[in-house]
């Protein structure tokens, strides 16, 4: 610090073009308005050989000028332009953001959820790099409103958490930040009515209806394309037909049909697609209203937000008690017909007459789509007995028909989209007591307790999914 030059420069009623630091190494040019510089400024000189304190010397003087200090004129009052006077923050200006997710086949979404018994609230949790969560915009401490387009905040976590394992490739969330979701709970607002706010006037769901033709009135219903607008095209129902009462109306937009967007098709294939379909037709509806929100919203139309109307399949809920001889059925890993080598089912075989399975209806052949209300398509053969086995005396599968698999494969949409499992609730009512989920990915059990993770339970804290 020896050689140290300093001097003061005072700037009344002079213009100041540049300024340049005494032989630094710098080539900034510190442009200064005399009439912001009413206070002296004081400017330090190092020699050459101290480079790093010229620049500190640069960046001090670089924020005076930024920042220049504010001297009240009491003739101004409080208009003097220099005051900023913040107001009270407007809850309605905190909007909840959207953010969609998509994955691949088999892919999980990237993220982990807690809820603190606390707050009520749904937290992320470790979002991944490069996932599918990172790329939709999903921060950790994002609080969670909804999940694909249900207000689910304060309801019960598991069922909050199979809903998201069972959407399919699509997931929807509607979250606010950590400092804003506290924010709103400060200020009393509603947290419904802010998620519902959101997606402004005019906002439906989407509707998934199947129609069954009738030997007379056919489907009841026909296809017309909106003048000016390549790939759009509306529906006009009979009265009482079919289509009508499968829950479609006059004026809907038709998005797909049997899972094939129709934005892809002209209007004569449209059309020749139609008369070939068979006794039954799957399509994809929504309102005027409904579709102009989804477009100011920036978001698709698909089914996993849809409403679902009629379907012909669903999966079925079978709790089994172990008896003397177990639960008299076979689980069997098989490769459908023609299939790829990848796609392997989990099939029930050789319900044993008389046994647990039977009596609860498990006829052979049926899928297996979860267990214990968590989802096990993707899952090893292996781990999904080790899981059946973990359950003790006691479990509750969900499954569905070769039939059934098939139709919703056809139209590329989870089995499991529309099935709420209540009765997995009252099997596991012990779970909502408990603070532990096991990890998919064999990481020991997390228990978290007052917002900190521990490798025991207590006595009150908070629930972790698996990795999602």
């Amino acid at each position: 610090m020896d050689q140290v030059y300093m001097d003061q420069v005072y700037m009344d009623q002079v213009y100041m073009d540049q300024v340049y630091m005494d032989q630094v190494y710098m080539d900034q040019v510190l442009e200064m308005d005399q009439q912001s510089l009413e206070a002296p400024v004081l400017v330090i000189f190092f020699p050459p050989e101290a480079p790093e304190l010229n620049a500190l010397a640069y960046r001090c003087c670089q924020h005076e000028m930024e920042h220049p200090r504010f001297t009240f004129n009491p003739k101004e009052g409080i208009d003097n332009p220099a005051l900023v006077i913040a107001d009270d923050p407007d809850p309605q200006s905190l909007v909840p953001r959207l953010c969609h997710l998509k994955r691949l086949e088999g892919q999980s979404f990237g993220f982990f959820l807690r809820t603190d018994q606390s707050s009520r609230s749904f937290e992320v949790r470790d979002v991944e790099p490069w996932s599918p969560a990172k790329r939709g915009g999903l921060q950790d401490g994002d609080r969670v409103l909804e999940v694909n387009e249900e207000y689910v905040h304060s309801t019960d976590f598991c069922r909050v958490v199979r809903k998201i394992q069972s959407c399919g490739l699509h997931l929807f969330l509607l979250v606010l930040r950590r400092d804003e979701y506290e924010e709103v709970v400060s200020l009393g607002v509603d947290l419904q009515t802010l998620a519902k706010s959101s997606k402004g006037d005019g906002w439906s769901r989407p509707r998934l209806c199947h129609i069954s033709r009738d030997p007379g009135d056919g489907l009841g219903m026909t296809v017309a394309s909106v003048e000016g607008q390549k790939g759009q095209f509306t529906l006009n129902t009979v009265t009482d037909g079919p289509a009508e009462k499968a829950g479609v109306c006059t004026g809907d937009r038709l998005i797909w049909i049997n899972g094939v967007m129709v934005s892809t098709l002209t209007h004569s294939t449209l059309n020749r697609t139609v008369k070939r379909i068979g006794d039954s037709v799957t399509v994809l509806v929504i309102d005027r209203e409904g579709e102009s929100c989804s477009v100011r919203r920036k978001t698709p139309v698909l089914p996993e937000v849809a409403e679902c109307r009629g379907l012909p399949h669903a999966a079925s809920t079978v709790r089994l008690v172990k008896g003397p001889d177990g639960y008299g059925f076979l689980l069997r890993q098989e490769r459908p017909a023609g299939s790829q080598r990848k796609d392997l089912l989990h099939v029930l075989r050789e319900v044993d007459e008389g046994s647990p399975a039977e009596a609860e209806g498990m006829e052979d052949g049926d899928l297996l789509l979860a267990v214990n209300g968590t989802p096990v398509e993707s899952l090893e053969h292996d781990d999904i007995v080790k899981e059946i086995r973990r359950s003790g005396d006691k479990v509750v599968l969900t499954t569905i028909s070769m039939p059934g698999r098939d139709f919703y494969r056809e139209l590329g949409i989870s089995p499991l989209l529309f099935y709420e499992e209540s009765s997995v609730q009252d099997e596991r009512q012990q779970t909502r007591n408990q603070r532990e989920l096991p990890l998919r990915d064999g990481r020991p059990t997390i228990y978290v307790q007052d917002g900190e993770e521990t490798d025991r339970p207590g006595q009150t804290g908070s629930h972790i999914s698996p990795e999602l």
